[in-house]
Parts: structure tokens; sequence; C-alpha cells
């Protein structure tokens, strides 16, 4: 038996809070022990019990990588714990604390952003790459992208394991929960469903998504935009949808808690971003219905879709070319048939919540097995 401690610095429910959640779900019990470190007070601590896992609520780690008071608290924990494998998600104190009482250490990088120069070139980098791979046995990155990040800040690529996000499959919503949900986000019969389920931060790219909208307005297309999120971008977005005169086919969600409903009605879902993005956990789950995607060719969105098997990418930052391929799968259904049948089949092969786990549990047993 392995036992293993994950520390996570989210205090709300992200995506590196939902990449544990679905792992714990899966993970192998006969072989692994579990027991996860969150901030005090955690919105996972309700998920974790719902998985009848055990956790430890920590000060200092709240949002933050690095507080030198978390490393004393995470110290203690990890001694009374005495797990054989610490595996962090964004807290460098956790892998500081790991490297002080002998532990095995796993590191998650879960994004993708322009790498600062001040990592990237001279003592900055080298900086960065011995503090790496000093507290780390093994890195692992979500997306072949986030590995480009950490081999541009000096980290070996001997050093890093890719290992793609996996999710439960989304099951098709009941014919009364589509229909409520089309009467929810005003879709009209006949329209084309076009939904973006991503925090509302300019770097996401929804101003693309609003200037395609103007273009299929403008061409007499019977569409309607969806876009699910919160974020501090959102009051100025809905006055470029007003600037636009897009605000008639446009409908701001909101944050939605029934995702089911939401991508069971949408005929295309979009990904913008040019900022920020790995491996986007809700184009998986839209995949797992057959969804097609129209994504930017940014960060690990390439490694999710193929352009012409499972979707279609479009350069980032270019609302013409999103609009175009959109069209297409407007006119075309046969392609559009193809595409849902590749966003099917690809999600089985290489995206459930259940070879997430396998992958991750066979990093933990390497670690330990190294000498």
């Amino acid at each position: 038996m392995i036992k293993v401690m994950q520390i996570i610095s989210d205090s709300n429910i992200g995506g590196a809070g939902r990449c544990v959640l679905n792992f714990l779900k899966y993970y192998d019990r006969s072989q692994f022990s579990m027991v996860v470190v969150v901030p005090t007070g955690s919105l996972l601590i309700p998920a974790l019990k719902a998985l009848d896992t055990p956790y430890r609520e920590a000060a200092y780690i709240a949002e933050t990588s690095f507080d030198k008071r978390a490393v004393g608290v995470l110290k203690k924990i990890i001694r009374e714990e005495n797990p054989q494998v610490v595996h962090t998600h964004g807290n460098f104190s956790g892998r500081v604390a790991a490297k002080l009482c002998g532990k095995k250490i796993v590191y998650t990088r879960h994004s993708v952003f322009p790498v600062s120069p001040r990592i990237s070139h001279g003592v900055g980098k080298w900086v960065n790459k011995t503090a790496n791979e000093f507290f780390s046995d093994q890195i692992l990155a979500v997306a072949e992208a986030a590995k480009d990040n950490l081999t541009e800040g000096g980290i070996s690529p001997k050093k890093i394991k890719v290992i793609l996000n996996g999710v439960e499959p989304v099951k098709v919503a009941e014919e009364a929960a589509k229909e409520a949900a089309r009467k929810t986000y005003g879709i009209e019969k006949g329209q084309f469903a076009v939904g973006i389920l991503a925090r509302i931060e300019p770097y996401k790219g929804h101003q693309y998504l609003l200037e395609a909208a103007k273009v299929w307005k403008d061409h007499g297309r019977p569409v309607r935009v969806i876009i699910a999120g919160m974020g501090p971008y959102l009051e100025e977005l809905k006055q470029m949808a007003k600037k636009l005169e897009v605000e008639d086919v446009v409908c701001f969600a909101g944050f939605v808690t029934d995702i089911q409903s939401l991508l069971s009605v949408l005929d295309v879902q979009v990904n913008a971003s040019y900022g920020t993005e790995a491996t986007s956990l809700s184009l998986l789950e839209g995949m797992s219905l057959g969804l097609p995607a129209v994504v930017s060719n940014y960060g690990g969105n390439p490694g999710v879709i193929t352009d012409g098997q499972n979707g279609f990418l479009f350069e980032q930052k270019d609302s013409q070319a999103l609009a175009k391929a959109v069209e297409r799968l407007m006119d075309e259904p046969l392609t559009r048939k193809k595409l849902q049948e590749g966003a099917r089949k690809r999600f089985l092969q290489e995206f459930t919540a259940e070879i997430y786990a396998r992958n991750i549990e066979e990093v933990y047993r390497a670690v330990t097995e190294r000498r």
C-alpha cells in the first residue's frame, strides 16, 4: 500500500481541484491510500467528504505558492500523516516541507501561460531550474504546452512527464431538461447554439466570439451564443456586446451548475483562449457527449482538438477564422457528424477519468521505486 498526500492551494473548486476530485473517484483503493491537504475552509471539503477521503486543513496555503509560515504547518502535517509520496498542486511550500521530511515529491503544472523573462533568461532561469528540479522527483504537465512552459524556464525535459487530464463522461440530458435549458438560454427552434464555458477574463478570448457573433448576425445566420461563466471582465464584455449590437443573439448565462443540460443543447463548443489554457476540462466533457469544438491554436487546445477530426482549430485572436469555422459546421452536416463521432471516440481512447487515474498511479509507483 502506497500512501499519498495531495496538497492543493485552491480555496474554490477550479481546474486543479476538479482534477484531484476526478482522480479520487477512480484511484485503486486496494493499492493506494490518500489524504488531501486543503486551505482552511476550502470549498473542496464537502466534495472530499462525499468521496470518503481523509483531509487536513492548513493555514497560509490559500491561493499562494509559497509562504514560509506554511512550510512549518505542512511539515507538521506530513510528519503526522507519514505519506511516502507528496503530490503538490500549485503549492511550492508543500514541496519544501516534503523535502525537509525526506519524502518523494510529485508536482503538477496545471497551467499554460507566457513565460516571464525573469525565469526564461540568465540567472533567473538557472534559479528556476535548480529550485524546481531539487524540490521534485517527478514533474507532471497536463499538456505538451505546459511542458514547453517548464522547459522554457530551464527545467530538463527528462524531469517532466505529460499526463493529459481526464474527466467523467457527461450523459445526454433528458428531453425535458433540454427543453428547459433551451428556454433558459433563449435557444429557439432552428437556431445553431454556440457555447463557451470559461472564466470571464480577457485572455479567455470571449471578445473574439462576440466579434464572430457580429459576423453571423450580418450574414443572417440563425445563431444563439451562450457565454457561461463569471469573472472580472463580465461588465466590459457586456458593453462590447452592446456596442457590436449583438445583444439579441448573445446570452450571458452567468455561473452554470447544470453543465449536463447546457452541453446537451449546444451544437458546438468554443474555446478562444490566447493567454492561458492547458487541457480544458470543459472541452473534454463536451467530447464525452460527442460535441465538436472550435478552438484557438493556443496552449493545450491542439492536444485535445485535432483539426478536422473532432473539431476545428483557428488562429488565436482571429474572429473571422472563428466565424468561418463555425459556419462550416452549420453548412456541412456530414462534416459535423464526422466530428461528433471523432470527439466521442477520442474521449474514450484518451480522456476518461479512469485513464487519468491509472496514469497518475503509475507515477506514484515509479517514484517510490526510485532510489
